[in-house]
C-alpha cells in the first residue's frame, strides 16, 4: 500500500451538514449552513462552529452571542443546500425552503422544526483564525424531535432521523450501523446462553 502526500487541507470528514439558526426576533432570524463543526468538551457540554467573518449571519452571532445548530436528514439536503450557497442578506430562507422557525426556549435564536435534534448555544469565546473564525459555545439546552423517542424505554433513537453527512463537497447519507462504543473489548455471551434467550423469545411470540 502507497501512500500520496497532498497539500495542507480540510480532510476530516464526514461532518454534519447543519443548519445554524441565528437572530434574536423573527424579522432578523436567519439560517446558515455549516460543515465546520465539532464537539469539544463533555462537561460543561460544548461545542464550537467556524464561520467566514463575510457569511450574513456572522455578525448576527456577534450581535447576540447565541446559536442554535439543527441536525439535518436526508430529506432536508435541497435545503441545506440553498442555505449554503444563499445569502440572507438576499433572500428569505424559511419561506424559500419552507422550513419552519419555531421559538427558542433558552435562546432567542430560533429552532428548525424538521430538524430531529435542535441544541441551543451560548458563545463563550471567538478566535480569529484565517478565513474563518470560531465560536465557541457551551450547550445550554437540546430540543429532540419526540417521534425518535422509544416508548418503551426512553431512549433517543437519533440513527432512525436519517442523518445527512457532508464529505468533500458532497452530501451523504450515513450507513449501517456497525457496533456501539466499546464493542471490541465486550465479552461474547456464552452460547447456552443465548440459546436460553432464543428459546425464551420463540415461546413469547
Amino acid at each position: 500500500m502507497s501512500k500520496i502526500s497532498w497539500r495542507p487541507g480540510t480532510m476530516v470528514y464526514p461532518v454534519p451538514a447543519a443548519l445554524v439558526s441565528v437572530g434574536a426576533t423573527p424579522d432578523e432570524w436567519n439560517l446558515l449552513t455549516v460543515a465546520w463543526i465539532g464537539t469539544v468538551c463533555s462537561d460543561p457540554a460544548m461545542l464550537s462552529i467556524s464561520v467566514r467573518p463575510e457569511r450574513h449571519s456572522f455578525s448576527l452571532i456577534e450581535k447576540t452571542g447565541e446559536f442554535t445548530v439543527n441536525l439535518t436528514t436526508v430529506d432536508m439536503a435541497r435545503s441545506v443546500d440553498w442555505c449554503g450557497v444563499r445569502s440572507g442578506a438576499q433572500y428569505d430562507k424559511w419561506k424559500e425552503t419552507g422550513l419552519v422557525p419555531i421559538p427558542g426556549e433558552k435562546v432567542k435564536s430560533p429552532t428548525v422544526e424538521q430538524s430531529p435534534l435542535s441544541i441551543e448555544c451560548v458563545v463563550r469565546s471567538r478566535t480569529d483564525l484565517g478565513t474563518h473564525t470560531m465560536f465557541l459555545a457551551e450547550v445550554v439546552n437540546v430540543r429532540a424531535d419526540s417521534r425518535y423517542m422509544d416508548p418503551e424505554t426512553g431512549r433517543f433513537m437519533l440513527e432512525k432521523a436519517n442523518l445527512l453527512a457532508y464529505v468533500h463537497g458532497h452530501y451523504y447519507a450515513l450507513g449501517d450501523m456497525i457496533g456501539k462504543f466499546g464493542f471490541s473489548v465486550q465479552k461474547k455471551k456464552p452460547e447456552a446462553t443465548k440459546k436460553k434467550k432464543q428459546e425464551a423469545s420463540e415461546k413469547n411470540k
